[in-house]
Parts: structure tokens; sequence; C-alpha cells
């Protein structure tokens, strides 16, 4: 069950009230017993076998004679019931008692209003009030009523006494009887000041007796009338009562609190602040401030209840240690004594404890033990005489019977006991030599007391209990089983300070006094280690605390917080819960979760009891996840152990918490009372915890300051409000305030060694960039350092770029010794360019040692060395940086300062060859003003305004002047955000994409989104780390009519992506690169790449198209193709496609065949017979300048499928290949020559219009039925490319479209948008019948025609082919794959092709590849070697070049080039159901097929800028030679296990660079430990291969295990089924809906990395019978083979194979 949330009301009483004491006393409403504790009782005692009565008894004190009077109940209409009190408390209630009691009965329908409740005759009237003593005296005289519990005290005294401006006291006692006064050890009575110096009035009523206390600030009151009653104002108060005994505490919601006691007298104290802090400060100066721990107190410690033995306790110390687990302290429980008796070691189980504590003593390591309080009656295991009993005998130390002198009996641990009375002096004498005699044999370093509450398996003793008022109340609170003596001592037992009936409660509390005095003995000066169980206010002067005994459940982490904050209300700030709980199994996510939370408990300890899972973090393995992440919170608790040691230090002098509460903070914002889940370190470390399974999306509450992400040091937008932390299952939540300064320490396993290491600063600044702080430092064990001041101490502040490490004090000579040598500082506004450090003004010097982080505003300073003890100044400049300039003059042309200033930018000339802008935005540019801003579940809206103060800038174009921004949560993952103009409509990319109609982003979004204002921008946050990974607010932002820019911060220098042109490396060089974005002829066109999801998985490629293709532009005939063809296929090179190009056709006219190839449909026929298959090209292009009949055109222009003039009937003609008729064709002439003299006049069709889709499927059908066969189709040529500029004229229509404001950075730049293609205003039809100009969709052209050419091949053939198209766009990798245009051949081609395939697998285009050994120049012996090596692993392997150029098939070059070309490609044809079925992953659920190494070893940073290696899936390594005669190749080795897949051998190296020996023949490739491979036999084609046995890789990884998936289908058809097997050495059929077992014949399973063990048998299991299939290994090469060719076995049934 949840924890109960408490009301705003509630938390008024509870929290921000501070009702404070360690064992939650704070009132007393009604005191109606008498029950004297010194003296005897005066009523006659009761037998042991008589019945405790609660009958008054005579007694001296004057009573009235008068008649009790019934009491007036308030009338029933209107009656407040909340304001009930209770009148029957300690029983269910009956009309009966109620009216015998003179209470009013009203039953209710439920128990918890009270039915029976006091009527207005209870209570006392004051007489004769005085003032005496910087106070009141009163008599108090009890009105006549009915008695509750009987001996009614008649008359007591009220004393009041003004102590202090802000404290309060008031007393109520018996005049007559001495009753029981706590003796606490640091309150003593005070003389009090004059009622004129405090902040508050009293007022004492008569009739009825009540006490007001007044704020004299506002006037708002304490009223104590029999309940308490509470109004707020936005101060602060505590009520503490001074009383020991037993009692209970009720709240109702009017809001009341009544508390019922059952002795002593009512000591009140109220304190006044303006905070809660204050009101806390006010109260632990009052009971005494907390001890000063010693510094290694604050570090992690181990402890368990029955680890069993020694070698237990050493192997958890040893593993812990190896695991690199920071740790202090191990503990051992009672488990390490005999038989469980204190002062004693088990000399069996635990031999060799004194040398234990030695080795953690030379390890840094401390050592404590745990003592309890009851003692032992037995004699030692060996018969001697236990002498820690017989001592204490002899000094009569023990707790005894009602009779004063014989020692009580109970039962603890160890068997029968005693009780040491610890407010006896000789008890304390006696404890601490005890504990020193002990530290003789094992030298111990500190000591935990249990059990003292105090505690016994028995009720009462062994004798049992006497029935009478101090055993038997006649009112006893709801404690344990409503028995006083319950499960500890009876209650006339007797103590030094009185019957444990007045000091049970403070057992627990004089024990800790007696144990820091022994301490005091055993270490002198040492400031040690106590931990107590049981407690009393004041407790924290001498002990430390943990929460008891917990269980290991979500609910109770989650409750340890309250508990946490709570004691340090209590002034015990060095308190924790048993990290993973005590009782029952932990798991290993609730223990992650709790190390995580606990690394920030005050006190860190992990605990546990016996019986149940071992749970110290080495348990759960030395690498895992606990492991990791308990190390790396554990190893940041202790670099901020000097920020926290000096938390501890302002408790103990000022009465400060340690673990904060947010209201302590914040406490103005209502929202912060009721958080108990998230809690802080002092003012500045905020920590937000997982405290619910299976979670990593928590609501956490950010409260008004600015926050820093502590582990990246990254400003988080968010304050005062409730967000969704990503905390996943290594991460807990932390944050540092903006405004503080936190000293911090390199980090060690032990504080004894990270006490040496260098200290350093984080500087979290505030909106005003001031931040503040404090260290103290000494030598963290002396008990008096601070009484003699041997401590350094220092203030810390930042204002104004300056930095002032003040050092207040400075008396401890060996701190000096330590120097701050870093200073982190977090949200600076600008870069900081220099940095100077001195002592002092007159000495400040240049620091070179820092670097700027100018994205996340991160200023880190090293290698400085400001040693302790001296005060020093670090200042920071800060100028705009280089990086942050804007270009203000992108426009063609060199700009001048005259130019620059005239646009209204800033100018700063540049020197040398830097291509920083020399003209830029000022940083304050801003043109548009947030007008509105409308968050909403789903996204923002907001709108903005040109302002024209701001917008001076005159930048290319018109501004818009009002624009709406629309940001849309779409998935958690994916969002959407988009500016335009909502008055005017503007063109939209018509390109449809995979996105929810409505968001379906929920709460656990990965991301959040801000709006910024000045300037305006869109911040966009990855929830998990904080980055921002897009951040726009910068300046130069611009939405002009035809000028648009947007520039955003990136979170990394690691960019990769943007298409378009030729990339030097796969990593984008940030060096002021300009990449011009719009299709053209020449180089290759991408625009852009999206997630794959959205833009659509890509198309899935037939089977044969993984083929290796031959194409040349320059064929000359049929025969040509044709010889080609035998010599490939007498070579037996596999070979699965034979191209076209536009050679082929009569006058490079589509849909048509010239003469010269008017026998290449039966060569096709011939082929594909043969299994081959055929690909023609066609480009855009229509010719219209024909003299005999062509039907393409003219049934274009019936159709009207031309792009054409805008408002007009006219094309507009372009020229490109289609030559004219009856020319004769000069070769030799350039092609800008023949394209005056013979190139005809062209149309382009528009893809966009619905006609045209019609036109061209009839076009490519009737192409294919009434000419020649083919199976996919090559689109050329559509960006669209034309030979002439705009159109046959070179001259446009519309200057301002074709020459725009702005001219992206293009080839040609100064040429026009036009050049060498359409002209821009020509006109285009959506499908809608919307029209559209070039203008828009220039670069869509080729994107338009893929879908269109797929659609019309696979109407055609009715199967699914494959489309090559040139010019892309988003999502055209659904329709079609890619090619990277024409190339040169030479290696930096070579090279540059590994970048261009890892790029369009990012743009969502798997199917790529470069034309191998290059399209233009003639091709080179080893450049073509080396090139074929790496085309026959592009996913599409062509080979292809210009005419005139020399043959570079194959065939073409000599023998050993052509069986160089088959081995290469025989290894891609038996890898092709690999490659196969990453195509299908790639196709039905995105992602790349041929990857980066990062994309799969990204937690490895030395993969991230390599791309002279790549994968095939996540398990094929290619590691070519792409540079010139190179006969060795060096690659990086990821970090996994790798087999050389030549040899199969395991090549026993990772994470390293290695070079490989790679002969001209060969090129290196690695498989992947950990992944099965499905391969087939290859053949001269797939065709022939996969008629072939199939054989499965299988690469063990380090655990001897692997895994992998085979999809296999038909390979052509289009949606038929398929099979999906998933291998783990037992094969899983998971979809089987294509039957063709002779494809699926599987002939060997080759293990490799099997281990060198030698097998001996082997069994395989298929089709429900089990057979010994014959193998061979190699234990050398730890491979081995299995052979099923004779055993019929195919993949579409499960199998399974074992072997021993």
């Amino acid at each position: 069950m949840a924890k109960k949330k408490f009301s705003a009301l509630e938390i008024s009483l509870i929290v921000l009230f501070i009702i404070v004491t360690a064992i939650a006393i704070a009132l007393v409403a009604v005191l109606a017993t008498k029950v004297p504790a010194v003296e005897e009782i005066k009523s006659p005692t009761p037998t042991s076998n008589s019945t405790p009565t609660s009958t008054p008894t005579s007694t001296s004190i004057p009573t009235s004679t008068s008649t009790p009077s019934p009491g007036k109940c308030p009338p029933e209409q209107g009656e407040p019931i909340n304001e009930r009190i209770n009148c029957i408390p300690e029983q269910h209630p009956t009309k009966a008692i109620c009216e015998e009691r003179g209470c009013c009965w009203r039953p209710w329908n439920n128990t918890v209003i009270p039915w029976c409740f006091f009527a207005d005759n209870h209570g006392y009237n004051a007489e004769s009030i005085t003032n005496e003593n910087a106070g009141l005296k009163a008599t108090l005289n009890r009105i006549p009523s009915p008695t509750l519990f009987g001996e009614d005290i008649k008359s007591v005294i009220l004393t009041t006494q003004t102590q202090t401006g802000n404290r309060f006291r008031f007393k109520i006692t018996d005049p007559n009887n001495k009753r029981y006064e706590v003796p606490h050890q640091f309150v003593k009575e005070e003389t009090g000041i004059p009622a004129a110096d405090t902040l508050y009035d009293v007022q004492v009523s008569e009739n009825p007796f009540s006490i007001k206390v007044i704020r004299k600030s506002n006037n708002k009151v304490f009223t104590f009338h029999f309940f308490y009653l509470l109004y707020t104002s936005g101060k602060s108060y505590g009520v503490f009562l001074m009383n020991s005994n037993a009692m209970e505490v009720f709240i109702q919601p009017t809001p009341i609190i009544t508390y019922r006691v059952t002795g002593g007298i009512l000591d009140f104290y109220i304190f006044l602040g303006d905070t809660p802090e204050q009101v806390v400060q006010q109260y632990q100066e009052f009971i005494g401030r907390p001890a000063m721990p010693a510094y290694w107190n604050l570090g992690f410690q181990l402890s368990r209840w029955n680890y069993g033995s020694l070698d237990t306790v050493k192997e958890v110390v040893r593993r812990n240690r190896e695991a690199g687990i920071p740790y202090d302290a191990q503990v051992t429980d009672i488990d390490y004594m005999e038989d469980k008796k204190d002062f004693t070691y088990d000399e069996v189980k635990f031999n060799g404890l004194p040398e234990f504590a030695q080795d953690l003593h030379n390890h840094g390591q401390k050592y404590i033990i745990i003592l309890d309080p009851a003692i032992s009656i037995n004699k030692r295991a060996n018969g001697a005489e236990y002498q820690t009993y017989v001592r204490g005998n002899e000094k009569n130390v023990w707790v005894n019977e009602s009779d004063g002198t014989t020692p009580l009996i109970g039962e603890v641990w160890p068997g029968l006991t005693v009780y040491p009375d610890f407010t006896n002096p000789q008890t304390i004498e006696w404890w601490a030599n005890e504990c020193n005699l002990f530290h003789q044999q094992v030298e111990y370093d500190g000591l935990w007391i249990d059990m003292n509450e105090v505690s016994s398996f028995i009720q009462g003793s062994l004798k049992g209990c006497t029935s009478n008022l101090l055993n038997y109340p006649p009112f006893t609170p709801g404690i344990l089983d409503k028995v006083m003596y319950s499960k500890t001592l009876c209650m006339d037992a007797v103590q030094h300070w009185g019957k444990q009936y007045d000091v049970h409660s403070l057992y627990g509390y004089s024990m800790a006094i007696a144990t820091e005095q022994a301490v005091e003995r055993v270490f002198p000066n040492k400031r040690s280690f106590i931990l107590t169980r049981s407690t009393f206010a004041g407790s924290g002067r001498h002990a430390n605390h943990w929460l008891g005994d917990n269980t290991a459940s979500w609910e109770q982490m989650e409750w340890s917080i309250t508990g946490m904050l709570e004691f340090g209300i209590f002034g015990m700030p060095l308190v924790g819960a048993d990290i993973c709980g005590f009782l029952a199994d932990t798991t290993e996510e609730l223990c992650r979760r709790w190390m995580q939370l606990g690394a920030f408990y005050p006190f860190s300890r992990n605990h546990n009891a016996e019986g149940y899972m071992e749970q110290d973090p080495a348990y759960f393995g030395q690498d895992s996840l606990l492991v990791n992440t308990s190390r790396h919170y554990l190893t940041i608790r202790y670099t901020l152990l000097p920020f926290l040691y000096t938390l501890f230090y302002r408790a103990h002098m000022f009465g400060e918490t340690v673990a904060r509460p947010f209201l302590y903070e914040f406490y103005d914002d209502t929202n912060s009372w009721i958080e108990d889940t998230q809690f802080l370190w002092g003012p500045a470390l905020l920590i937000t915890p997982v405290l619910r399974p299976g979670v990593e999306n928590v609501s956490a509450y950010i409260p008004n300051a600015t926050w820093y992400d502590y582990e990246t040091g990254i400003k988080r937008p968010w304050r005062k409000e409730r967000i969704n932390m990503y905390l996943p299952g290594d991460k807990i939540g932390l944050h540092l305030r903006g405004g503080y300064i936190i000293p911090t320490q390199e980090p060690d396993v032990t504080t004894t060694a990270s006490r040496k290491n260098p200290l350093g600063l984080i500087v979290a600044l505030d909106d005003n960039q001031a931040a503040k702080g404090e260290l103290f430092w000494d030598d963290g064990e002396s008990k008096d350092s601070i009484e003699k001041k041997m401590y350094i101490l220092y203030t810390f502040s930042v204002s104004n770029n300056e930095l002032v490490l003040n050092c207040t004090h400075s008396s401890y000579a060996e701190g000096t010794s330590l120097a701050f040598k870093t200073i982190k500082v977090l949200g600076l506004g600008e870069d900081v360019r220099s940095i100077t450090v001195g002592e002092n003004d007159q000495q400040m010097a240049t620091h070179t040692n820092f670097t700027f982080d100018s994205t996340n505003k991160i200023l880190s300073i090293t290698a400085l060395n400001f040693n302790l003890g001296k005060s020093f100044i670090v200042r920071w400049s800060q100028t705009f940086s280089d990086n942050e300039k804007f270009t203000c003059y992108p426009d063609v042309g060199t700009v001048t300062e005259e130019t620059c200033k005239q646009r209204g930018c800033l100018w700063q000339p540049v020197s040398g060859l830097s291509n920083v802008p020399p003209c830029y935005f000022p940083p304050e540019h801003n043109p548009y003003t947030l007008t509105s801003i409308q968050p909403l579940p789903t996204g923002i809206t907001a709108e903005l305004q040109l302002n024209p103060a701001n917008a001076r800038i005159k930048l290319p174009s018109n501004p818009i002047s009002t624009l709406r921004v629309e940001v849309k949560y779409h998935k958690n993952d994916m969002l959407q955000f988009k500016i335009y103009d909502a008055q005017h409509k503007r063109y939209e990319v018509p390109v449809p994409l995979n996105i929810p109609d409505t968001p379906t982003s929920s709460n656990e979004r990965l991301y959040d989104v801000e709006i910024k204002e000045n300037p305006f921008g869109i911040q966009v946050r990855r929830r998990s780390s904080g980055k921002l990974i897009w951040d726009s607010s910068l300046p130069g932002f611009a939405f002009n009519d035809q000028f648009i820019q947007i520039s955003t911060r990136l979170p990394s220098n690691y960019l990769y992506g943007f298409g378009e042109v030729e990339h030097t490396a796969f990593k984008r060089d940030l060096n002021w690169h300009t990449w011009g974005m719009f299709t053209r002829d020449q180089p290759p066109g991408q625009w852009n790449g999206q997630y794959h999801e959205v833009i659509g998985f890509p198309v899935m490629p037939p089977y044969w198209a993984l083929g290796f293709q031959l194409c040349r532009y320059g064929y000359r005939n049929t025969s040509e193709i044709e010889q080609l063809y035998n010599d490939m296929v007498a070579a037996n090179i596999p070979y699965d496609v034979q191209y076209t190009d536009i050679n082929y056709m009569e006058r490079q006219l589509d849909f048509t065949i010239g003469e010269r190839f008017k026998t290449l449909p039966e060569f096709v026929d011939r082929i594909r017979k043969d299994g081959m298959k055929y690909i023609v090209i066609l480009d855009p292009a229509i010719s219209g300048n024909e003299t005999q009949p062509y039907p393409a055109f003219e049934r274009g222009i019936q159709k009207d499928v031309f792009v054409k003039w805008p408002n007009t009937n006219d094309i507009c003609w372009a020229k490109v290949w289609p030559d004219l008729p009856n020319v004769t064709i000069d070769e030799t002439i350039t092609e800008d020559e023949a394209v005056n003299a013979s190139r005809a006049h062209v149309a382009f069709p528009d893809f966009f219009r619905n006609s045209t889709l019609e036109w061209w499927a009839r076009e490519i059908y009737d192409f294919y039925n009434e000419k020649m066969k083919f199976d996919g189709l090559w689109i050329d040529m559509n960006e669209p490319s034309s030979f002439v500029n705009g159109t046959v004229t070179n001259k446009c229509r519309n200057d301002t479209l074709n020459y725009p404001p702005y001219f992206p950075e293009l080839t040609k730049r100064g040429e026009g948008l036009h050049f060498r293609t359409m002209c821009m205003e020509t006109e285009h039809i959506l499908s809608d019948g919307s029209s559209v100009l070039h203008y828009d969709v220039h670069n869509l052209y080729g994107w338009s025609q893929v879908k269109p050419t797929l659609d019309a091949l696979q109407n055609t053939t009715g199967l699914r082919g494959i489309v090559i198209s040139r010019s892309t766009y988003p999502t055209a990798g659904r329709w079609g794959g890619h090619w990277l245009g024409d190339n040169y051949a030479n290696w930096d081609n070579l090279e540059k092709s590994l970048i261009g395939m890892l790029e369009f697998n990012l743009f969502g285009i798997p199917y790529i590849g470069a034309d191998i050994c290059g399209f233009f120049n003639d091709s080179e012996y080893h450049l073509c070697t080396r090139w074929m090596q790496v085309g026959a692993f592009y996913p599409y392997s062509r080979n292809h070049n210009i005419q005139f150029t020399r043959r570079q098939d194959p065939v073409s070059w000599n023998e050993t080039f052509a069986q160089m070309s088959k081995k290469v490609l025989e290894i891609r044809y038996t890898l092709l159901p690999y490659f196969y079925t990453q195509m299908h992953e790639a196709h039905a659920q995105g992602g790349t097929v041929i990857r980066p190494l990062m994309h799969e070893f990204f937690d490895d940073k030395e993969t991230w800028e390599i791309y002279k290696q790549f994968l095939w899936g996540p398990a094929f390594m290619v590691t070519p030679v792409v540079e010139p005669f190179r006969t060795s190749v060096t690659g990086y080795v990821p970090k996994a296990r790798w087999f050389d897949y030549h040899t199969g051998e395991d090549i026993k190296l990772k994470g390293i660079l290695h070079t490989f020996s790679a002969p001209f023949d060969t090129i290196n490739l690695h498989v992947r430990g950990g992944y099965i491979l499905p391969c087939q036999e290859p053949a001269r084609n797939t065709h022939l291969s996969r008629q072939n046995y199939m054989k499965l890789i299988v690469a063990a990884d380090d655990n001897q295990m692997a895994q992998g998936t085979l999809f296999w289908d038909d390979g052509e058809s289009i949606g038929k089924s398929s099979i999906q097997t998933n291998t783990t050495l037992t094969s899983t059929v998971l979809a089987n809906g294509y039957k063709n077992k002779q494809e699926m014949r599987l002939g060997s399973i080759h293990i490799w990395g099997k281990g060198t063990l030698r097998i001996s048998n082997a069994n395989l299991i298929y089709g429900g019978s089990k057979h010994q299939p014959p193998f061979t290994q190699e234990e050398a090469k730890e491979t081995l083979i299995f052979d099923l060719k004779n055993m019929n076995v195919t993949l579409d049934e499960p199998i399974q194979i074992t072997w021993s």
C-alpha cells in the first residue's frame, strides 16, 4: 500500500510547525491521572493476583465539594465534527461509558470521528495569576466533572518563562507531590529575559483556562485548551514537550493534535522562527546540537547479521575491493561473539578476528562491532566465568526489580540476561572499562549499540511483573500489545534516574551517553563512531542513528526518506536505513535502486538479516549493472564528501539539517510541502530516486531555482514544475542548484585514501551569474578540533566573473599540503576567452589550462595549485567567441565592411585563412517577439510577431510579419516542430510520412520542449541525459519570403549525414563548411535523411538483386554484351544481372531499341532462361522532335503529362540525351557541342500528375510486352537534368525565382537555380489538382518518379523487381535503391564510396552502392582489384563505367584478376542468406544494413570516427584496403570476440587497432562472436545457388553463446509467404509460409570458438528422432564441423544439436 499523502493542513501541523522530539513527543493536551514516579504510590497497592483499579484514592490535595454538573454539548445542526475530542480513547466507545464520563454521545458513520467527545465541563480554571521570574505563575483548579481514569489532580501550578527572544516555556506541575521530570543532560534552567524583548506575547484566559502564545509580527496564535489549534501565515513554529513517559498522539482534521501521556509533568517549549530551518536550529540549540562525525563515518559500510564465519566476511571484503566499491567500514553483527555475549568473539568461527581488523586498517578501512546492552548471566563456552558479568555484579551496575536491590533478569540473544543501568555513574565506568578491555583484544574502530529500547524476549522479567498502576496503568497508549512491559522490562523496575515507567524512553539515550564516554577512553581525543537504535531528544549530541529493522520492499525504501528527514529535524543528521532491506530477500532491481538512494543517505550502510540472500554489491557480479551503478554513485558520494562534511560542520555548529526536505529551502512554494520522495543535501544537491519497480520515468517536482544535471553539468529548463524525469536502470536523479559552490575531492575507495587527493570546486551559477559556498576541513577525527580551532575554513563566492576563495580561518598545518586543482563553472552566459588567477589583485597571472564548452556553457579549469590555508581569486573574461559568430552575409559575392554595416551587422576582419565570418549577427539579434505561447498535453503552439525595432538587419527577400510555431509530441520518441505563416498559405512538401494522425505521446516522453524568447528559439532536451539535442535560441533566425534561416547548437562534435555532395569522412568536419543542397546532374543527389519509421521502411529487394551486376555506358552492340556474358560464364564468376545503358536505345529515346541492338531481346530471353536478370535504363526526358511516330511523346501529349510554363499550354522544352532524327552523330565532338549540333527538344513528364502515372505505366508495360523483357528499371538524369539552362533558349521568364535574393552555395552559384535543369517558374500539378512551382518541388522530381516506376514494374512483371534511382529524397527508399552517381576511377572515390554507402543507410536507402572501379577515366589494375573486393560487399554491387575508357569487368584484365573476382564474389554469394535476412530486417523494422562500427559499439568512442571499415548487419565486419599498393591494412577491432572469416579462427584481439596482412587477392573479413550466420553454397548466379545446400556459421562469444535469424522466401514474389527462423544452436521456426525443401536443405554447421576440449559425440534431434551426425574438429583452431548432407535436414523444421 502506498504511503498516505498528508493534506496541506496536516503538513502545516506536522512539518511546517515542526513537532520536534526524537520519540515524536510534542504536546500534551490532557493530564488526567495522578501517578507520581519518585515517591511511593499513596493508594493501596494491589497484590500480584489482584485486578488493577482506577478508583481515586485519598490524597492530601484539597478537593472541591461541589457536585459535577452536566456539560453542554454543541447543537447538532452545524456541529464542527472535526473539532470533537475523543472522551474514550482507550477502548471502543459505548453510550453508557460516555454518559458516565459526562461527555457528549453522537455516533457517526465511521469510527474515525469520535462518537463520544468532551462537553464544555472538562478542564481547569485559572486563579491567582501573578508575574514571576520573567513569566507568569497561576493556580489551575479542576472544573467539577466526572472522572475519566480516576486519581484526578484537582489543583496544578502553571509556570511560564520568556527564555529567549524566540523561545517560550510553560510548565504544569503538581504542587503537592513531586512528579518525575526528565533529567536531560543538556537542557538547563534559564533566567529568562524581559517580555518586551521577545517575538511573542503571552495571554492566559482564566475561565476556562487556556494559554495563547501570539507572534507579535502578525498576531497569529497558539491556543492550548485541551486541544491544539494553529493558524498559518508564512511563519514557522515549533513546540516541544519535555516528557519521557509513554504517550500516544492523535491527529484530526480541524486541525487538532491530542497527546495522551501516562505521567510526568507538562513542560512545553515553543520556538518561533521565520522559516522551518530556523525553528530546527532553535530546537537543536536547546536540546544540544549534533556531534561532529569523524570523516570516515561518511564512507560506505557493509554489514550483515550472521555472516556465519570470518571466512565469509573476508570473502565479502575481497570481492567488494575487487569490484572497486568505495567502502570504508566493515561491520559485524552479534554472530562474531561467543554465544552472543558482549566483549567476546568466537575463536572458532571468527578465529583470526584481530588480524582481520588489522588487515582492514592496512587497507585504510575501519572495523565496527555491535554491542547489545543485555549481559548474559551464564558462563563462557569453556566453563569459565563471564568476567564482564562478574565485574558488573561487583559494581552493582544492573537495573533492579521494584525492590531496588535485586537485578532484574530478562532474556535476549545470549539467553538469560541482566541489564546495565546506564543512568548510574558506576555503570558508565564499568561500561567504559569493558569496551577498553575488549579493544585490547580486537582493535575495532566504532560501536553499534542495538536492542536498547530496552528490549527483552520475555514480558517484563523472568519473574513476571507485579500487578500495580505502573505495570497496568489506568490508561495505556496505543503501543505494542497494549501492554506497557511487552518485550521490555517491568515498569516498576528501578534505575538511578527513576522507575522504568518514567525513564524507559531514556534507556537508549543514557546508553549513548555512556558509550560516548567509553569511546573517549578507548580512543582518546578521537571521534570514533557510535550508532544507536533507541533515541531521545538530544541523542544526536552523543550518537548517530539508523532507522531500525526494515523490510526489503519498495514501500519501505520509500518510507526511509521520511525517516531520514524526520531525524534531521530531531537533531540526528547522520542517519540512514538498511540499504536493500534487512528482512526478506531483496531483488536485484530493488537492491540496485536502493544502492543508488543509499549512496546519498547521510549514513550509508548495506545490512541484512540472517537467513536471507546476500546483498553486498559485489555479490551480484563484478560487472553487473548493480555493481557498476553502485560503484558509480558511491564514487560520486566520495567526490562530494568535502561538501557533505561541511554540511555536518554546519549541523554541529548551527543546528542546520543535512538531508533536507524541499520545504526548508522553498517554504513559499506550497507544492514543496508534501514532497517526501525527493530530498536535498543541504541547500544545493537535489536527489530524485526511483522508488517503484519497473519504472524508468519518475514524476519529480523541481522547485523554483536554476538546476544543473550533476553528471553532465547541463542546465535544465525546469523550475517550479512537475516533470517526468527519465532515470534508466543505472541512474538516480542528481541536480545542483544554481547559486551554490560545492567543494569536491578526487575520490578513492576509502576516505583514508581520498583525503590525500586534490580538491576541486563545482560552481553552479544562478540567474544572476552568482554563487556561494563553504568548506570546512580538519584532520577528520580529532575530538576537539573545532573547539581548539585546529581547522581550515573557506567561504566561496562568485559575482561579476570573479570567484573568490576566501580562507577565513587556517590553523590546521597538515591540511595546507592539499590544494584545489580543478574548478568547474556551470551556466556561464558567454564564452570564456581568458583566465587569470592569483592570491590578490596584485599577483594575478594568466592561466591557460582551461576549456569551455560553448554548447552547455561549462568552464573547466585544471592544473591549479591553490594550497589550502590561503585565499585566491579566479577571474574569467567573456568575449564573443569566433565559434559563436553566425554569418550575416551568406549571399553570393565577397562581403566588405561597408556592405556588412549597411546591412546592420557587426564587422571584424579575419586574419589568415580562417573561415570565420567577418560579417556576423550581433548576439542580441532577435527579430521576432514571442507574443503568446500555449502549452498543450500534445505539444505547444506559439505566435511570433516581427519586431521592427529589432529587425533592422536587412536579409535577402522580405520578412514574414507573423509566424506560428507548432510543436507536436507525435510519439514518446518522436516530435515535430513547424514554423509557418498562418495567414498566407505557403508551399509545404507533399511527401507522405508515417506519423500518427493525432499525437500518441504520454508523460513517458523521452524529451522536453521549451520555447525561448530572447532570442526566439526552440529547445528540445533529451530527458535521460539533459542534453539539448536541438537549440535554435541563437541569433540569425530569419523567415523571409525567399530566405529562411535557422541555426541550432549541436550537443556533440560527432555529426553524420547530409547528402548531395561528396564527403571526405563519415563524420562531418565542423570547421566552417557549407553544403549546397539542390539536385543537379553532378554530383549525385540526396537531400536529407530522416528517421526510418517516419519516412517509411526501405523496399525489400528481390534475392537476385543482391547478386553481382555488370553494366557499361558504351556497349557498341548486342554481340559485345553477349561476348562478355559468355566470358563471365566460362570464368564461372558469380553474376546475376546484366544492364545496358542508353546505348541500346534508338538515338537515346526511351522505349526504343536501336539498330545495333535489335537482337538484344533474344539475348535477354536466353540469359533469363539461365537464371540471369536484365535491367534497362530509362531517362525522364521525352523527345518532341520526332519525324516518325513516337508513341511515348504522342500519348504524353494526349494525356497532358509534360511540365509547362505557368498559366499556358506551352511545354518548357529542354535538351538532354535524345538526338534529332536524320542527323549524323559525330562522336568526336564534346557533349556541349553535341547539344547544339544534334540534340532534340525534350519535354519532362510531370510525375506529380495523376495522368502521368497512367501514361508512364502504359509505356513501361508496352515496352516489356512488345519489345523486350526486363526485371528491373534504372531511372537516371532525374534531378531533372538538362544540358541547357532552363529551356532551349537558355532564358527563363521569372528572374526572381531563377535568380532569387538568396542563392545557396551550389556549383555555378552565379548561374541561377535553372542551371542545367528546368526553369523555376514552370508548373507542376499535384495529385489533388493544386498547382506548385518547380522552384518548390525541384528536389522532389526524382522522388516523384520512383514510386510510379516501381508500381509500373511490378504491375508489368508481376514480380518484385527493383528500381534504381539517381535522384532521391526522404521516403524514396520505400520504393527504390540508389547508386552514388557518376564517380571517378581513383583511390579517393573508392574511399568516399564507403562514406556514401554508410550515409544512405542512415537515409533509409540500404540498397546502395557505387560504380565499382569507377565510372569516369580509365581504371587501373590494383585500384580495380581493391574496388572489386570492396564492391563485393556493397548491398548494390555493380561494375559500371563510361564509353571510350578501358573495359573494367572482371574478365577484361587477366586470369589472376578473374580468379580474385571469383573468390571474393563466391564469399558474397555464400553469405547471401545472411545479407538477405539483414535486408528483410531493415524492410520490416527499419535500421541500417551496412552500418558503421559505432552503431554496434556506441560505448566505444574509438569507433565514432571510423568509416574505412563497416559492418553488414551486427555480425560481419569488412576491413578493406582503400589505399594504393598496400599489402596490409590497419583496422580497429571492437570490443567483442572476432573470428577470421577465411580460417574460422579466433583472432584474439579486442578493443585495439591492429595491422592485418592484406595480399592483393584478399580482403579482411571477420565474424563477430555471439552470432549465427545462415549461408549457402555459392554458384554462378542466385537461381542456381538457391538450389545448393545451406550451412550455418556459428561464432561463439566469450560465454559460448550465439544466436541468429534466417528470413527466406521465393526471393521475387510480391507479398507471398516466407519462412523465418531463430537459431541459438537450437533452430526455432517463427513463421513457415514458404515450402521449398530443396532450397532449405542444411548441409553443414560450422562451429567457431567451441573451446579446446575435444568433442567425443554429438546428437541431432530432428523430425522427432535422434541422430548422430558425423563431424570433424580442429582443437587448435577451436572449430567443429557437422556434416548433415546425408541426413535430409531442412531449415523449415526445428533442429537441435548437442555435443559433449
